[in-house]
């Protein structure tokens, strides 16, 4: 476990998740989370889970964002340092070997929201609310951000929500494409526990290699991508996953993968 009282991390039934817990502070990072968080998903790569959900402590907030306490006397070279330990933490969740999802509950702001974009799924409720909101501290987004926004939704979207630091709520988050589902505030624990619950009944290896793939598929060329496809695609044959998935499929049975 982190050794911090402000994240916890649970693994039931081969699912992990990782819980901000300081809802005083509406789960905002102070660099001691930080690093919490970093460890805490190192140690569910060590438990070798099948899904990682990222969430808040709560029903106000997923992540406010970062410490602007602590941000706010950072010099050029202090403040490059906590950039990359954002973004180190931004990358393991997109690098996770297994599927990341992000349970928003409440205020998902600056790196919250961050964060929640590097996760590979998006549910939230519907209290969500989201915004790149650097731009009202003289900022922009560094965790991340100007990166993955434009490339989850349309370039339209992303510059209004990082030029003005527009808010927008979970319904308006779905129709941009920035959320995949939005529940009832209620439901999100168990609508999270079943999506789960499915993904971890899925074959690992494919798993891995489908998200391996996605991932590469923002840093190629098209022509590169479908290489690496046939590569990935090949590669799964003689694997668990590939003998028992098609061996059920033609003995017409359903699949007990490992």
């Amino acid at each position: 476990m982190p050794e911090s009282d402000t994240v916890t991390l649970e693994i039931e039934d081969e699912v992990a998740t990782l819980t901000v817990d300081r809802p005083e502070k509406l789960n905002s990072m102070n660099v001691e989370t930080l690093e919490a968080l970093r460890e805490g998903i190192a140690e569910a790569e060590d438990a070798d889970v099948r899904a990682l959900v990222l969430t808040g402590a709560g029903e106000d907030a997923f992540i406010a964002g970062a410490d602007i306490g602590y941000m706010k006397d950072l010099d050029t070279t202090e403040a490059q340092a906590y950039a990359e330990l954002g973004h180190d933490i931004a990358r393991s969740l997109e690098t996770f070997p297994a599927p990341t999802v992000a349970a928003i509950n409440g205020y998902a702001f600056g790196g919250g929201c961050e964060l929640a974009l590097a996760c590979d799924l998006r549910v939230a409720a519907e209290n969500a609310v989201f915004g790149q909101t650097e731009i009202d501290l003289g900022i922009v987004p560094g965790w991340g951000g100007t990166q993955r926004l434009p490339k989850l939704v349309n370039d339209e979207v992303a510059r209004r929500l990082i030029l003005f630091g527009e808010r927008i709520d979970a319904l308006d988050a779905e129709e941009y494409g920035l959320v995949g589902e939005v529940v009832a505030g209620d439901q999100l624990d168990s609508h999270v526990d079943e999506l789960t619950d499915d993904l971890a009944a899925q074959p690992k290896f494919a798993l891995a290699a489908a998200k391996e793939a996605i991932n590469a598929s923002y840093g190629m060329s098209l022509s590169d991508g479908l290489t690496y496809e046939k590569r990935v695609f090949s590669g799964l044959f003689g694997t668990p996953d590939q003998r028992e998935g098609m061996d059920a499929f033609v003995n017409k049975r359903d699949p007990d993968f490992e």
